[in-house]
Formats: structure tokens, sequence, C-alpha cells
């Protein structure tokens, strides 16, 4: 008998396949010129009059169909999953090395082809073909989901397979080839095969439709008449369950329709959407509340902008090489489907995408960037994944436009910091931001800081370390930042003090200190020692020298006093001025420059 067995050793990724042995079968005919053009229309070749009778049912039918030589096949056909490091040739001549997800078409020796992608080279109908094994299978969407892709294919039958196919037309697309191979090539029929895992086919479920919901979603009353009518020309089943309620079930080639809103949707497409009545919707509108001590992202943003950046919008998955060189310490999360390998992994720093846009612009001759970006970055823990949502920038090149009397000076990193100082300064509140020395592994190490406020390190700060500059081929300087952005937003509520009517007091103080303590530092704890009178401390002049002696520096800070309701005299002012000096030379080691 013509018969090939069939076994179904993976049915809840296949669970209907048919099957037909064609013997006799003339495969140097002639393709008829109307299915020729036919297959161009659809964007389709010709090949030969086998491959192109498969094609065609699928074109008409929308069920993809493979069609294998049976002088090529040993035993039976078998649906399974291949074993690790499996490989197949397909009929593009390129060899795969299978993974043990990967869905195939075997036969009792050899793998024979990936299942709902592309067949086999070594299988497939030749010019010498004279018996023919044709195959119309049921695979299920998510098995065929980002299979092709991850082999570097996209062929018509996977872009079907992953959208869904209805799971009983395989009959009747054997059935309908057949009818056209014979007709174009002659041949013997043998019987269908048809093999079916009934558990794991899709059940189609009772949908619930309401008159109510229709109206609602559609903005006008549409009888249960009409209803019932259009339900039952599109081919479903309905059921009367109570006034204005029915269940409905959708015929098998109908796999998109899954709820309510679907069959809404296609009331809405028979009736005509351009038939539908235009209603302004009924809506309630309250006013947010907005928190005083707690500042809008568009606010920074709106700063940024006015300070000469541009914002940018990146991909939240990035190459994973940039990831690497920019947070080697951080294990990103990878993608099971990536739609390329350069964008395989979730950023755990918005600085991939940001170096990428600016190699993007200096690739076109663009000098000048100055780019900032607030999105979401991905870190993984042992608790699972977290989304934190951070303000990066990226900024290179002149620090102005180029302009008659000026442009020509490049941005450093002093520029930037005061940048961040003034996006940190627009929340307001009496919570002080430190810059304090630090290192990143893609920062230089010696133009890198924290970014501390309120006692919590929200950031980072510096040049773009030389190597990874190098790896990335890029133009530098390059200067990043990247904050925790509920850091830079929180802020205190404002405050109204008087402003007070009597004069102020200056005094100027130079202390010489160790090259490593940190100007801010001091002057953070001059405000603390000389309390509500101090108005104002200004650090305005740094020196370094051998007069001063090795691994020392001098300090100049110029510092305003005021009282709210008095004149202050000189012995208030000495005596706030010697605590001052007492402190720097306890907690600094200090001493007052001469």
């Amino acid at each position: 008998m013509n018969i090939f067995p069939v076994q179904l050793k993976a049915p809840e990724h296949c669970a209907h396949y048919a099957g037909r042995v064609i013997k006799g079968v003339n495969a140097q005919a002639l393709t008829p010129l109307w299915m020729v053009e036919k297959l161009r229309r659809g964007g389709i070749r010709s090949i030969d009059p086998v491959v192109d009778v498969t094609n065609y049912v699928m074109l008409e039918l929308g069920q993809p169909m493979h069609a294998f030589d049976l002088a090529n096949l040993s035993e039976r056909i078998e649906v399974r999953l291949a074993s690790e490091g499996e490989t197949l040739v397909l009929l593009d001549g390129q060899e795969i090395t299978l993974k043990d997800d990967s869905l195939v078409i075997a036969d009792a020796e050899k793998v024979l082809a990936l299942a709902g992608v592309m067949g086999g080279q070594g299988s497939g109908v030749s010019a010498s073909t004279t018996d023919v094994f044709l195959e119309s299978a049921y695979f299920n969407p998510i098995s065929i989901a980002g299979r092709a892709r991850s082999f570097g294919l996209h062929t018509d039958s996977s872009h079907r397979f992953e959208r869904g196919v209805d799971y009983e037309l395989q009959v009747k697309a054997v059935q309908r080839a057949s009818a056209l191979l014979t007709q174009i090539c002659g041949g013997e029929l043998g019987p269908v095969v048809e093999i079916t895992e009934a558990e794991h086919l899709p059940q189609a479920k009772q949908i619930r439709l309401r008159q109510a919901r229709v109206e609602q979603l559609l903005g006008f009353a549409m009888s249960a008449e009409q209803i019932q009518e259009v339900m039952l020309r599109l081919g479903m089943q309905i059921e009367a369950i109570a006034a204005g309620e029915w269940h409905v079930l959708a015929p098998s080639y109908r796999f998109d329709v899954e709820i309510e809103e679907d069959l809404i949707e296609e009331l809405g497409r028979i009736y005509g959407y351009s038939n539908l009545p235009t209603r302004m919707p009924d809506m309630s509108m309250q006013v947010q509340k907005i928190s005083e001590d707690q500042l809008a992202a568009s606010r920074i943003a709106d700063c940024l902008v006015d300070l000469d950046y541009q914002e940018a919008i990146t991909y939240s998955f990035v190459d994973p090489k940039i990831q690497s060189l920019l947070d080697p310490e951080v294990t990103p999360l990878a993608l099971a489907n990536p739609i390329s390998a350069e964008l395989s992994v979730m950023r755990t720093t918005l600085w991939a995408g940001l170096l990428k846009a600016v190699q993007h612009n200096q690739n076109r001759q663009q000098n000048r960037i100055r780019f900032f970006e607030m999105g979401h970055r991905f870190i993984v823990s042992e608790s699972g994944m977290t989304e934190q949502n951070v303000l990066a920038g990226a900024v290179t090149g002149p620090l102005r436009e180029e302009a008659w009397a000026d442009g020509k000076q490049a941005v450093d990193f002093y520029d930037v910091k005061g940048d961040l100082e003034m996006i940190l300064g627009l929340a307001g509140g009496d919570v002080s931001c430190q810059f304090e020395a630090a290192n990143h592994p893609s920062l230089h190490p010696g133009q890198c800081c924290s970014i501390v406020k309120g006692g919590q390190k929200i950031g980072y700060l510096g040049a773009l370390h030389p190597k990874v500059q190098q790896e990335l081929s890029l133009d530098g300087p390059i200067y990043l930042f990247e904050l925790q952005l509920s850091g830079v937003l929180s802020g205190g509520k404002a405050s109204f003090s008087e402003v007070s009517k009597f004069p102020e007091v200056r005094r100027d103080l130079a202390v010489i200190v160790d090259q490593d303590v940190a100007a801010g530092l001091l002057l953070q704890g001059v405000e603390r020692v000389a309390g509500e009178l101090l108005k104002n401390v200004t650090l305005f002049d740094v020196y370094e020298g051998a007069s001063l002696g090795n691994g020392k520096k001098s300090l100049a800070m110029g510092l305003t006093l005021q009282h709210a309701s008095r004149t202050l005299n000189d012995s208030e002012v000495n005596s706030l001025i010697d605590s001052v000096v007492s402190f720097l030379k306890q907690e600094f080691n200090a001493t007052l420059r001469d």
C-alpha cells in the first residue's frame, strides 16, 4: 500500500499531522502559466511544479506545506525535538546546529527539516523525483515563534505558523495539493494519513458577548437581531443565554478571536467604521495632586534643553559587547528571542545606548554632542529583576557653538559638573549634594566622582575611560553622568525668610591643608560651625606651589555674615571666625596662610 507511517513524539508542539504518498510523479513537467503568475503576484518565484503546488496552496488556504522525496525517507516520519548538536543542511545550503528545543521533522535515521521553517537539502524534491510524500501539519505557534530568527531565518512558512493557522485545515490542504499535483504531474494517490492528538489541540472556548458592552465600545445601540445576524454570517456559533447576552464559539480558522472585544471589533468592521457615530465620551476630570517636595521630570528635561542638551531615546536592549565594556561587574538579562545579536541583552546603564548615539553622530562629522536621556535600566539580583528610572547624559566637543568670539573652548569635567549642580538644585530643600572622588570600571580613574545626596549615593559623573573610548572608536574626551531619577526629583518644600535690613560682614580666610582634602567637605564643615549667621561661603582661590611644602595646597574662602535683626559687632565676628579656624585645625589639620 502507498502508506508511509507517521509518529508524533512531541504532541504538545505538533498535535495534528496529515500526509500522503503520491507515486509516479513527473517532476519535470511545466508549471501552468496561470499558477506561475499567481505565485509571482504573491511574491513567490516559480521553482518546480511540486514546490509550486505547495506554495500555491499556502497562498490559497493559508496552510504551509512541504513535499519530501519519498526515495530519501527511511521507514517513517517522526515529529520530535532535536537532540543537542544535531546538524541539518537547509534547502538554501546553510548548515545549522540544532538546539534541544528545536522542533524537527525526521525519519528513522536523520533530521529532514526544521519544522514550520524550512526543509532539508537531503530530502527535498528534485528533477529526478518520482515519488513524493506531501506533508501538512499544525504546529503550536509558541513552538515556532522565534525559532527561525534564532537561526537567522525568516520564511513564509514560519511567518504563518508563528501567527497561527487553522488546526482543522491540514487534510483539506493535502487533498487540494494532491488534486493540483496529479493534474499537472500525474501520479497515483495513496490514502491520506492523519494523526491527531486532540488533547493538545486548541480548545474552542465560549466567549460572552453583551449588547450593553457593544453599545459602550461602539458608541451606539446595535439591535440584538443585527448582532446575531453578523455573528452567523461570520461563521460563529451563537447561543442566547439572557436578554442581550450570548455565548459565542469562533470557528477554528478564526484563531484571532479570543475575547469579547474581538467580537465587538468584528461587529464594528461589518457595520462599517465610517458609519459609526461620533460622540464625545463622558469623562469626570480630577485634578492630580502634586507634592510640593517632588520635582516633575519634565522640569529636569526643560532645564537640560535650556542648557543646550538634546534629549535622546535609545533601545532598552543593547549590544552585549558594549554592555560588558561599560558595566563588566554586572551580568545583564539576556533576551530569549532577540531581534539581532547586537540587541540581545537588557541594559544595566543608559550609557550603552548614548555612546552608540555619540558614535553615530561622530561618524557623520558632528563634533559637538550634548545628549541626555531619562529611562529605565534593568538590574538582575537574587530577588529578581528590578527596573530603575535614571537620568543619564553624554557630552563631548566644544563648550559652545562656534562663533566669531567663542566656540573653541572644549567642554571639561567642571562644565558638566556645573550643569548637574544646577539640575540638583532645582528640587530645592536643605538636602546637600556632594561630589566625592570615586572609581568606576568604565570611567577615567583620575576624572570620576560619585554623587551623594542626603548621605545616599545616587550616581556617577566622569570622563569615559581611554580604553573603552579606544575600543568603541570614539573621539574624546567624552563626559558621562548617570543618576537615579528618584534622587534627583526629591527635594524640600519652599520656605520664606525676611530679607535682613542690616549690613553684611565679609571675612576672607586662606588655609593650608593636605592635597587630598576635598574642598567641598571643608566648606560643609564651615557651614555647620558658623551656623545661622553665615549667609554664604565661597571658595575663590586654590593654590599649589613649592612654597607651601610637599603635598600641600592653599584654599581661600570668603565668609559672608549677617544678622536678621541687628548689626553684628567686631567681637561677635571675630569669635565666630576663631571658632571656624579652630574647627579647621582640629578636623583637617589646617593652618592659616600668612
